[in-house]
């Protein structure tokens, strides 16, 4: 865990990043974001604002779309990976969580998360140590494990990405839009667990969320994106409190909640943009 104000060795940098998708849209202009041992950061922003495309830029699946990084660098460990093939990230201790809790339906909810270990080079016996640490975090998937994934709800297909995620042994995780299409006590679970992950068993998070409010209470650290580019960073602590991000992402203002006619001129009025 990443504790206020300590100094943590940066296991992933992205600097200033431009991304193109075609050959001719141009997606993410300049963006760059670092995170730390322990951290937990933040990439905030609403729909469209780029925060999938930078996942994607970093865990290198921008091929399968038709998109690349044409400026800029993504260094994990101080080592340039932007052209690593995914799964050789992934033996780097890199991975990521897809949006939309993609499961493999026809299979149960073990066999899912035992694909989670093929990357690895270990038995049979780390493989049962493994799904019992998943299971200890997720036990409502112990609960499920013989159950076909494809008929599991929402909630517990999100679990079992995140407990397939687990089983390659990762050090940092890219988490895109866990709470999407969740139930408010289902997010919060999520996020619970998030934070356990990452106290308990050490592992990074850089995770994409347009629940700013939910994902700034668990991360340390946060930076919101519009447009392709980032347009505020700080501690999550600091972000919370900001007027502009109160009033544009958390729904409040001085003088109360904004109605949606005050709201949309607020690209003339925010004050980090110039």
């Amino acid at each position: 865990m990443l504790d206020a104000g300590e100094t943590r060795e940066t296991l992933l940098e992205v600097n200033n990043i431009e991304v193109i998708y075609n050959h001719v849209i141009l997606v993410l202009k300049g963006v760059s974001l670092s995170v730390p041992k322990g951290g937990i950061i933040a990439l905030l922003g609403g729909n469209g604002a780029g925060k999938t495309t930078t996942l994607k830029a970093i865990s290198n699946l921008l091929h399968s779309e038709r998109g690349e990084v044409t400026k800029g660098s993504v260094k994990y460990r101080g080592k340039d990976v932007h052209n690593e093939d995914p799964s050789a990230l992934v033996r780097k201790g890199v991975i990521q969580v897809m949006e939309g809790r993609h499961c493999f339906s026809h299979l149960t909810v073990e066999e899912n998360l035992m694909t989670g270990f093929y990357t690895r080079r270990e038995g049979r016996a780390a493989m049962m140590n493994d799904l019992d640490l998943v299971y200890s975090y997720f036990p409502r998937l112990k609960e499920r494990r013989n159950s076909q994934a494809g008929y599991t709800s929402g909630g517990e297909q999100q679990m079992v990405a995140i407990g397939r995620a687990l089983m390659s042994k990762p050090e940092t995780i890219l988490l895109d839009e866990p709470s999407m299409g969740l139930a408010p006590q289902l997010v919060e679970e999520i996020f619970g667990i998030v934070k356990n992950l990452n106290e308990q068993e050490g592992v990074s998070f850089l995770l994409a969320e347009q629940n700013t409010n939910v994902a700034l209470r668990f991360a340390h650290y946060g930076y919101i994106l519009e447009s392709g580019r980032v347009v505020m960073d700080g501690p999550a602590a600091e972000l919370r409190e900001n007027p502009d991000v109160k009033e544009f992402y958390l729904g409040m203002a001085e003088e109360g909640r904004k109605s949606f006619r005050d709201v949309r001129s607020y690209r003339r009025r925010k004050r980090w943009l110039s």
